[in-house]
Order: C-alpha cells, then sequence, then structure tokens
C-alpha cells in the first residue's frame, strides 16, 4: 500500500533542515503525495524558528496545485508536567500539534519521569501525536503510555528517521509500541521526519515495524488523507474544510 499523507516534515526554518516549503510541494507532486504538515521544531529548540514562525503559519494557503499543508509544529515537551513550548489561544490557530522529547530541551533522566511526561503531555490535551517514543535514549513504560494514548485520541508515531540517522536502536522499542497500541485500541502514524524533501512519505522501514506488529489499518492515520482530517475534527481542530478538495468520493 502506498500512502499519501506524512505528518512529520522541517523546512529550513529549522536550521538543520534543508529544504523550503515550496520544494516540499513540488516533492509532494511528483511524489503523489497528497497531504502533509510541515512541523517546524518548537521555539525553545537553539536552531528553532522564533514563536511568530508558527504564529503566521496562517498565510500558507491550505491546498497548493492539489497538495495539502497542514499548519503544524513538532513542539518540545519540557518537564515531567507534560508542558510543551507553544501555549494559549495561539494552538487553535494550528491544524495538528506533535510534540516530543529532544535533549536539548529535556535532557534524558529515568522511566518513571519519562512516562509521567508522556502522559501528561498526552492528557494536556494540546497534543495530537507523540513523537519518536521509542527513542531508545527516553525509557518509558510503553504499556501506559500506550493505554493513555487510547484513551485520550492521541496518535503515537512510528518514526521512519528513527531507523535511518538518528535515534539508533529503536526498532525493538517501536515494535513493542505497535503491538501495545494495538491492543489498547489505539491509534498510529507513520512519520517521515523529513529534514530534506528528498525524503518526504518515506516510510519503508516505519512499514516494516507496523506489518510485524501486524497493526490494523484502520487506525494508522497515514492510510488516506480523509483518516488524518477526521482524526484532527475529533480532536477539535477547525478551519479544515478547505481540505475537502482531497477528499476522494
Amino acid at each position: 500500500m502506498k500512502y499519501l499523507v506524512d505528518t512529520h516534515t522541517h523546512t529550513v526554518a529549522s536550521t538543520h533542515a534543508y529544504s523550503t516549503l515550496q520544494e516540499y510541494i513540488a516533492m509532494a507532486k511528483q511524489k503523489g503525495i497528497k497531504l502533509f504538515a510541515t512541523t517546524d521544531h518548537g521555539p525553545d529548540m537553539a536552531d528553532a524558528p522564533h514563536f511568530w514562525h508558527f504564529v503566521n503559519l496562517r498565510v500558507i494557503p491550505r491546498v497548493v496545485d492539489g497538495v495539502g499543508i497542514l499548519r503544524g509544529i513538532e513542539a518540545n515537551i519540557k518537564n515531567d508536567s507534560g508542558e510543551i513550548d507553544f501555549f494559549g489561544d495561539y494552538l487553535a490557530e494550528l491544524d495538528i500539534v506533535l510534540a516530543g522529547f529532544h535533549e536539548p530541551v529535556f535532557a534524558p533522566t529515568n522511566e518513571a519521569t519519562h512516562t509521567k511526561a508522556l502522559i501528561n503531555s498526552i492528557k494536556s490535551g494540546n497534543v495530537d501525536i507523540i513523537t519518536h517514543p521509542g527513542n531508545p535514549s527516553y525509557p518509558i513504560d510503553i504499556e501506559a503510555v500506550a493505554k493513555a494514548a487510547a484513551e485520550y485520541n492521541v496518535a503515537l508515531e512510528i518514526n521512519n528517521s528513527s531507523f535511518l540517522t538518528s535515534r539508533k536502536g529503536s526498532e525493538h522499542n517501536c515494535l513493542a509500541i505497535a503491538k501495545a497500541v494495538k491492543n489498547a485500541g489505539g491509534l498510529l502514524v507513520m512519520g517521515s521526519d523529513s529534514h530534506i524533501a528528498y525524503s518526504l512519505g518515506d516510510f519503508e522501514l516505519a512499514m516494516t515495524i507496523v506489518e510485524q506488529a501486524e497493526f490494523p489499518q484502520e487506525r494508522l492515520l497515514n492510510r488516506s488523507p480523509e483518516a488524518l482530517l477526521a482524526f484532527l475534527s475529533a480532536r477539535g481542530h477547525g478551519a479544515l474544510d478547505a481540505y475537502s478538495v482531497l477528499v476522494e468520493e
């Protein structure tokens, strides 16, 4: 199956990434990607864009040349209270909110602390997707996190980049996460975590994990634009009608 939705990408606004939004749109057209989210790092990261970058995402058209662009962020989880570095009414400006652990903002400590932080972030109502929860630098109680995510309708990510260029050694944890989410009745999403447009929509290694877990397609958010948009609507995001042109009859 070809997956035409990517929820996790970074542009040159995060200066350790190397493509512009326009380059992503062109690559999406070339690859047949129907919908992707632009999700640069939250402002607490050293090389992240300023807070205003995310406030001003409203100037980006929602659909360009038949490609849907979700206005988003990969926020940083800041502490064990689950706080993130984007807040208040500004969250309503975004179509999708990802959040995860990043060493410069939240240094690894221990399993209990990491688990508490993720569960509190999930319960906060501010986060739609937890990014790269299989990172071996941040051990967690996988069953507890999967149960909380299912209860609060938050998706856990299988991050393709974790098997390629970062967070090496994630495979075992990610497989365990996929199985735990399956058993808990929750949702998974595959993210390319692309830092250059060429890797947009690349899920080959993440798909291997999903297949090994025998995860049900109907609970995988990448399966169609309709699936992701319905999830975001259920999470309380509005202004999604503009993407109806992407939905197949």
